[in-house]
């Protein structure tokens, strides 16, 4: 693929602008830099267009294999797991995502993504596709498409897909996602894939499709400590929390509080929480614990009703008697800055239960025998890497495995030999456990160089650093990716 003559013009300016001397970029007028942005666009959008179809080959050259299932999304709250594209894609295998996200500098949950909506617009979306590769349609707008198609409820069949593939094809460029959102809903009662189901009425149409969900966004974190919660409920529960929150704002504000009315209505439906979960610990024998309880304003005894874990990490130092807290810490949970006010707040509650655990030295290594990782290693592993220490991924430490990055030899202490991989800090690092199966069944390889320092070599030998300040490649540069021949139709 090669520029044409207006776009050699383009990579002279891009040149001048690269420039050893500031003076030749004065010389570009605003027609030049004009020219410079929209090449520079059409630039990127040839280049989105172009990975979508290296993902699409990528998938090809690896079907799932005896050892790989088939790639999948998990979906939180569910007990089933979503192909990565819709039906009548092919399956790829599960391991093979991770490479090409490496390569790309990006999680293999994305990589998963970007594979999944080039098989679904080759596949499922085929005009789209070809518009996309025409360069007249962006390939963020056709993948935001492909999204809706795949992980549309009920599923959609290929037909289905077509269908929505030509309706959108005329107004690809501008479609917005509520007009998507319409399009599969009537897609999905056009091809009466909501009944479906043999018990399902055919009379409900797409009201049978259950679209009721609660969706708290635990892993984007607000700067101020806050989460977003999404719900669709039936309407009589609706109007049901809708008087309950009022209720709950309105007493707050008649013992003096004076935050916003939005606040005061969060603060309530935190209060909802807390309160069934007391009463739920409180009908199940946790009364009779009296060390985890405490006395409410009326008088009541109800156990510690949070139970959800927040792990806060504060800088202190020691004034005679007296611990001072520094004013900023660390949140694990979402990995954000979190403030001592904010935390005081949250600890304010009576019902909260607070822990204080000693702090950890982590430049002193621990082992321990056999190979069960004691809490004391795996705490010390935890906050060591944070994080998973597969290159690019950020999965807090605390949900991952703890993995023996040399394997542990459970015959060693019975044939006489040395243990190639004890259980030592040295010879632990956490794992997310896709990328800890990806460790034990495919060809990935690392080593810790350094506590906390992990060297990764994939299985086409591409080379990676990852530490506690992230992802490093180490491969030598680049001599120029190959081009790939014009895309199949």
């Amino acid at each position: 693929m090669r520029l044409s003559d207006p776009f050699s013009r383009i990579e002279r300016m891009v040149e001048t602008l690269a420039g050893p001397g500031s003076g030749e970029v004065e010389d570009l007028t605003a027609s030049d830099l004009l020219a410079l942005a929209r090449g520079s666009k059409t630039a990127e959008d040839r280049a989105a267009a172009e990975l979508l179809e290296v993902a699409a080959r990528w998938a090809d050259l690896h079907p799932p294999e005896s050892i790989h299932t088939a790639a999948s999304f998990t979906v939180a709250g569910c007990e089933h797991e979503e192909p990565i594209a819709g039906p009548g894609t092919p399956l790829v295998a599960e391991f093979c995502i991770a490479e090409l996200g490496t390569v790309l500098g990006i999680t293999s949950v994305s990589a998963k993504k970007l594979i999944g909506h080039a098989l679904e617009l080759r596949h499922r979306l085929p005009r789209l596709w070809a518009q996309v590769h025409a360069g007249r349609v962006p390939a963020w707008r056709a993948r935001a498409v492909a999204e809706a198609t795949i992980h549309a409820t009920p599923s959609l069949t290929v037909e289905a897909a077509r269908f929505i593939d030509a309706q959108v094809a005329a107004v690809a460029a501008r479609v917005g996602p509520a007009q998507l959102d319409r399009l599969v809903a009537e897609t999905i009662k056009r091809f009466d894939l909501a009944t479906a189901d043999p018990a399902a009425d055919p009379e409900d149409g797409y009201l049978h499709v259950d679209p009721r969900h609660v969706t708290i966004h635990d892993q984007d974190v607000h700067f101020a400590g806050t989460v977003r919660l999404e719900a669709e409920i039936d309407l009589a529960d609706g109007l049901d929390l809708q008087r309950a929150l009022a209720h709950g704002a309105a007493t707050q504000k008649a013992l003096g509080s004076h935050e916003s009315l939005d606040a005061r209505r969060a603060k309530a439906l935190g209060d909802l929480a807390r309160t069934q979960t007391a009463l739920d610990l409180h009908g199940s024998g946790f009364e009779a614990r009296s060390a985890r309880t405490s006395t409410t304003e009326d008088g009541s005894d109800l156990p510690t009703a949070r139970e959800v874990v927040l792990h806060a990490h504060f800088d202190a130092t020691l004034s005679g008697d007296t611990t001072i807290f520094g004013p900023t810490g660390r949140l694990e949970e979402g990995q954000r800055l979190l403030l001592l006010e904010q935390l005081r707040s949250w600890c304010g509650d009576s019902h909260t239960k607070i822990t204080v655990k000693p702090v950890i030295d982590l430049n002193q290594p621990k082992a321990a025998p056999g190979y069960a990782i004691p809490d004391r290693i795996r705490d010390h592993v935890i906050l060591r890497d944070r994080t998973c220490v597969f290159p690019f991924c950020s999965r807090p430490a605390r949900g991952c495995d703890v993995d023996h990055v040399t394997e542990y030899d459970h015959d060693a202490e019975a044939e006489g030999r040395p243990q190639p991989g004890p259980t030592e800090t040295e010879n632990l690092g956490a794992l997310c456990r896709f990328h800890h199966r990806l460790k034990t069944h495919s060809g990935w390889r690392y080593d810790m160089v350094a506590p906390g320092v992990f060297e990764w070599t994939s299985p086409h030998g591409h080379c990676y650093r990852r530490d506690r300040t992230g992802t490093t490649a180490l491969d030598p540069p680049d001599p120029g990716p190959p081009r790939i021949s014009s895309p199949r139709r």
